[in-house]
């Protein structure tokens, strides 16, 4: 995909302006996002996280969202994965318009379409790596026998012989692997990476970020707002304020 694109929706100017895709042949983005807002109440403080965000993500693009601490892109994240509602806006993830979902329906969107890969992780601790992937596989309602295309897929992340292991016997590195691995063992259409490397040194930051690439060219969508990835990313999008810029 090209970094650029034309005027998705009339009014709304350029789409490079407003972080559109360039979408081939008229097709329909897999997220499209309109007037986006978000307020937070703490206490008798309002908080405006988002202001209006319009975006568009082409299937299989590998997209980075960058911006300062505090910018929204968190935010931003949580409405996209079905986590958080928006305030107000519109939000269609594959066809499917969020704001109509019940919490059963976001929950198999989870399931089914929008896999996760977290900053910290979050591994079971008394669980086995690969029972730390299986038990996706069972929550999504799949088989938890690894077919022979996700084998490769554990050989490609260097895991393939730490499966038996739990978190503690593995190094940052092989646990972020190991999370990316149980986020795309479904099949998602749209995997989230949240700050995948903030926790990694560098060399294992760019060996991780390189995979996910390698990913995302083998199986499809994949969105990241770690500021690494933007030099991997086919797209990069900014954020500040709450807005797209």
């Amino acid at each position: 995909m090209s970094e650029g694109g034309v005027s998705g929706v009339g009014q709304l100017g350029t789409a490079e302006r407003f972080g559109e895709a360039e979408l081939v042949g008229g097709a329909q983005p897999i997220i499209r996002v309109r007037g986006l807002t978000k307020v937070y109440h703490v206490g008798d403080v309002e908080v405006r996280a988002l202001r209006g965000v319009d975006l568009d993500i082409a299937r299989g693009e590998f997209v980075a969202i960058v911006g300062a601490s505090g910018s929204g892109k968190s935010t931003l994240f949580h409405i996209l994965g079905g986590l958080t509602p928006p305030t107000s806006g519109t939000v269609t993830i594959d066809g499917k318009d969020l704001g109509g979902m019940s919490n059963q329906q976001r929950t198999d969107l989870r399931k089914t379409t929008v896999g996760f890969v977290f900053q910290k992780y979050n591994l079971l601790p008394t669980l086995s790596a690969e029972d730390n992937i299986k038990i996706v596989e069972y929550i999504g309602g799949r088989s938890t026998t690894f077919t022979p295309e996700f084998e490769e897929v554990l050989r490609l992340l260097g895991i393939q012989d730490r499966m038996k292991h739990k978190p503690r016997a593995l190094s940052g590195g092989q646990q972020q692997r190991v999370a990316i691995a149980r986020g795309i063992v479904n099949k998602p259409a749209i995997l989230l990476a949240d700050e995948p490397t903030g926790n990694l040194d560098s060399q294992n930051s760019a060996a991780v970020l390189g995979l996910i690439k390698d990913l995302n060219e083998r199986t499809g969508q994949t969105i990241s707002h770690d500021p690494e990835a933007a030099s991997y990313a086919s797209r990069t999008v900014h954020i500040r304020d709450g807005r797209i810029v």
